[in-house]
């Protein structure tokens, strides 16, 4: 079919003529059909689609303005933004605001920081009570995370020595901060 017999059609069917449109359906459906089904990848509901589009094509084809473009380029693009349209009207709708009530902060509250400030103190007073290589030795294990053989190498001791030097050091920790 040529695009000035497709021209035809869309303006008999902005006559609300039921021939034409039926014969526009039958040779353009493939096309916009196609158009529909890879946008929104679901078969049903490009089907779906597809019929509200000719619904809209029915009872907007006087919107169709005949120039340079091709009638079957303005049938596509209707088809495409409409599979657009649902494809969007798809994704969940944003939380209502009372709803968002109800999501808690991450966050540690007020209280919570200041207790850990505390304890961070006290933490702090007991390493520094400690033998420094060996308050350096707990901070690398446990704070940053460094290997017992890491620590071994830095301090130049064998690797049971430094398990040794933490093992006591955290029984040395607890009673600090039993106190």
């Amino acid at each position: 079919m040529t695009p000035d017999e497709i021209t035809r059609l869309i303006f008999r069917t902005a006559l609300k003529e039921r021939a034409a449109f039926d014969l526009l359906y039958r040779h353009t459906s493939a096309k916009l059909f196609g158009v529909c089904l890879r946008i929104l990848q679901d078969r049903t509901e490009a089907e779906e689609a597809l019929q509200e589009v000719y619904v809209k094509l029915w009872t907007k084809a006087d919107r169709f303005a005949a120039s340079e473009l091709s009638p079957i380029s303005w049938l596509v693009a209707v088809a495409r933004n409409h599979a657009i349209d649902r494809l969007r009207a798809r994704k969940k709708p944003a939380k209502e605001l009372d709803e968002a009530y109800d999501v808690a902060d991450p966050a540690p509250d007020p209280e919570t920081l200041a207790v850990a400030g505390g304890e961070r103190r006290r933490i702090d007073a007991c390493l520094d009570e400690l033998d420094a290589d060996r308050a350096m030795a707990v901070r690398g294990a446990y704070l940053n995370g460094d290997s017992y053989a890491d620590l071994a190498a830095r301090f130049n001791v064998p690797l049971n020595t430094m398990r040794t030097w933490l093992r006591r050091s955290l029984l040395s920790l607890r009673e600090c901060l039993e106190r």
